[in-house]
């Protein structure tokens, strides 16, 4: 059987994620206004801010899942490893294996844990069970769950625990070794010990892949991520350092934000 050709990956040795002057509307309302961000590979980046702000729209449009959304217009630039996602001719196939994504339910699929994992290097050719079985055991191992789970492959991924189905969920992104990987409050629904094993996860994840992550948890943002971003209603009100985000932030707003003062 003839091998599909190998997905383009992004250079992001310049710039990870580079957003211009970007605009968003769903319909006549205006979701996001004017944000621009860089964003470096090999970090943890993290979007503040209260609900309905515009933190889960943006990273929506880092792997176009707003594509899909009837009345979404979208102004300005989105840039990964300095290419267009949004241009004409991008390549969706490459964007979607090199930009993962996961939610804030866990969401696996109601099949083995083996099967989760396999699905996606499947859907890319991938067929020889040897490099499936090392595909599955190192997606495992890479969200610290090997140990756990080596010998229940086949067991139903639906019959985990919620903090074991959203680190499969992990895994399962991991399975074709994505560039960038976008969490969407992917620890609301957990439990404290659950939610400690993700964010260790996501600070070991770093070293091969860049984290973009929402969080209406302050304290995790400050724990694990190296810059935060502070939105209020659809504008980028400060993005700096983490640390001097939460130490000195030089807006009044985020210092009312982070002070509980409001939100």
């Amino acid at each position: 059987m003839k091998k599909k050709k190998e997905v383009e990956k992004f250079d992001l040795s310049q710039e990870a994620i580079k957003i211009n002057n970007v605009n968003l509307y769903y319909g006549a309302f205006k979701a996001l206004n004017n944000i621009n961000m860089k964003i470096s590979q090999g970090e943890i980046t993290a979007f503040i801010g209260p609900s309905g702000c515009g933190k889960s729209t943006l990273l929506k449009c880092l792997n176009r899942m707003n594509d899909l959304v009837d009345g979404c217009k979208i102004e300005g630039k989105f840039e990964i490893g300095g290419q267009d996602i949004y241009a004409p001719k991008f390549s969706l196939q490459m964007l979607r294996k090199n930009v993962g994504m996961v939610f804030q339910k866990p969401n696996p699929f109601p099949m083995s844990v083996y099967d989760n994992i396999a699905y996606a290097p499947r859907l890319y050719g991938i067929r020889d069970k040897t490099s499936l079985d090392e595909i599955v055991e190192k997606s495992l191992t890479g969200a610290a769950m090997w140990e756990e789970l080596k010998d229940c492959l086949n067991k139903s991924a639906l019959a985990l625990s919620g903090g074991q189905q959203q680190r499969l969920c992990i895994a399962r992104a991991l399975s074709v070794e994505p560039q960038i990987l976008l969490m969407d409050e992917p620890t609301s629904a957990l439990d404290p010990i659950s939610t400690a094993k993700i964010e260790e996860l996501c600070s070991q994840l770093k070293q091969n892949v860049t984290i973009v992550m929402v969080t209406h948890n302050m304290q995790q943002a400050a724990r694990i991520s190296d810059k935060t971003g502070f939105f209020l209603l659809g504008e980028l009100i400060e993005f700096d350092d983490t640390e001097k985000i939460f130490s000195a932030p030089s807006k009044e707003q985020t210092e009312r934000y982070i002070t509980g003062r409001f939100g």
